[in-house]
């Protein structure tokens, strides 16, 4: 499989988008610094559940995966990256979410994740707006190549209106890699957005901005996701 990686030509520079023919298996040599995106598609991670389906857009798979990562060495931290995707809570329903569904693809490494981040926002001029709640450090079942089932335990209450979600894996790039959240190719709602506030990809989208304007990578405009739980 190939990944495409960003690294910076000078300080302050405009990255440039590199393809480095590395391996994903077991063993695969990671790049000296982590990447921005990887081709080459993902799994669906496929288990039988009781909670209903509340939303689901965990299809039409784009073949990129676009790194969502808190990685674990402070050398990295200006890697550290985030995508979000909106979703609609219909007029005159209250949803009690308790798992997201995320389907995903480990690159420059075989992971596992140590563990994952969920967040939900309130929506603000078409982008990820307050933060409603946020769940650190919750160990999903993984399928074994980055797909994700993360109970949420009890769950977050959401009322009719627009929001967004954020997954975010936690996990060191010496051991196990990265992590890239998969794209679509179909747009639904708003186009998902990412963030890198530390830079370090060189990109300037510091705080969420639509997908397709920080990577150009040609991944999908929408992220892989699906949301469980009831209607209250």
């Amino acid at each position: 499989m190939r990944s495409h990686l960003f690294r910076a030509m000078a300080a302050g520079a405009v990255a440039a988008l590199l393809v480095a023919g590395l391996g994903t298996g077991a063993g695969a040599a990671p790049s000296v610094s982590p990447g921005i995106a990887h081709r080459g598609g993902a799994h669906v991670l496929v288990r039988p559940s009781a909670l209903k389906s509340l939303y689901d857009q965990n299809d039409m798979d784009q073949g990129i995966g676009i790194v969502s990562e808190n990685f674990g060495e402070p050398m990295f931290a200006i890697y550290d990256a985030q995508g979000a995707d909106d979703f609609m809570v219909p007029s005159g329903t209250q949803w009690k979410v308790k798992e997201v569904d995320v389907t995903g693809v480990y690159f420059n490494g075989s992971g596992p994740a140590a563990s994952e981040n969920v967040s939900f926002y309130q929506s603000s001029s078409g982008r990820p707006g307050a933060l409603i709640h946020k769940y650190s450090r919750i160990v999903g079942v993984d399928n074994g190549t980055g797909s994700f089932a993360i109970d949420l335990g009890r769950g977050v209450k959401l009322g009719e209106g627009h929001y967004w979600v954020s997954v975010q894996v936690n996990m060191r790039f010496d051991c196990c890699g990265e992590w890239g959240w998969e794209t679509r190719t179909a747009q639904h709602r708003q186009q998902a957005t990412w963030q890198n506030p530390g830079d370090g990809f060189s990109t300037g989208c510091t705080t969420y901005r639509p997908v397709l304007k920080c990577i150009p990578a040609g991944e999908g405009p929408d992220f892989m996701f699906a949301l469980r739980g009831k209607k209250e």
